[in-house]
């Protein structure tokens, strides 16, 4: 079993992930989807979030050797990042959508220093649009962006463009053709539901209507 496919079987037991394209899930943006992703479930369950703490940081370790500070996004890439950075002993910082109405008024919590090498830390890639935004506040910091990995990417076409014109290397512990094709093997959908499925993160908007 691949380490992609060995993630994505782990994150459909504990219900992080969950399929229902007849019954597809409505998200914020008004898209239909045929899954919802919620990563955060996985910290309830030890042995499955060691178990992705350790790909995570092998990936890390293999992919942005470079690294030297760890960025988790607010508030779902902060647990991963943290437990990465205490892992592979590499500082951490995350980053807020807004900066504070208070107090400081920090939008970057943690010590972070111009010309430091930054990785990203997301639970999930889906427009980009979010992760980008943190992109761009370390960069104005000073950071020199290395990349950016998460836990789950749905693959989105939009995506891939936006962070290949920003110049981001992205990664992902496993995607939404992975699941789909081990949702299949399990039964869970029908394989002639593939391509129409697949279809999905090609135009997301289109779902359902």
């Amino acid at each position: 079993m691949t380490n992609e496919k060995a993630v994505a079987e782990k994150l459909l037991q504990v219900q992080a992930i969950k399929l229902s394209p007849d019954q597809p899930f409505t998200w914020a943006s008004g898209w239909k989807s045929p899954i919802y992703c919620d990563n955060r479930k996985v910290l309830s369950f030890p042995y499955v979030r060691d178990f992705i703490k350790s790909e995570l940081c092998s990936v890390i370790f293999e992919q942005y050797p470079e690294a030297t500070v760890l960025a988790g996004v607010a508030t779902a890439g902060i647990p991963w990042g943290a437990m990465a950075a205490d892992q592979l002993k590499l500082p951490f910082i995350y980053v807020r959508p807004k900066p504070k109405e208070h107090g400081l008024g920090n939008q970057i919590e943690g010590s972070l220093e111009p010309g430091q090498r930054v990785l990203v830390i997301e639970d999930l890639i889906s427009t980009g649009k979010s992760s980008l935004q943190v992109v761009d506040v370390l960069k104005a910091a000073g950071a020199e962006i290395v990349g950016m990995i998460s836990i789950f990417n749905y693959g989105f076409e939009a995506a891939t463009t936006a962070c290949a014109n920003a110049g981001v290397k992205t990664s992902s512990l496993t995607n939404y053709p992975t699941m789909i094709e081990l949702a299949i093997e399990k039964g869970l959908v029908t394989a002639d539901t593939k391509e129409t499925l697949l279809n999905w993160s090609k135009d997301p908007s289109n779902w359902g209507k």
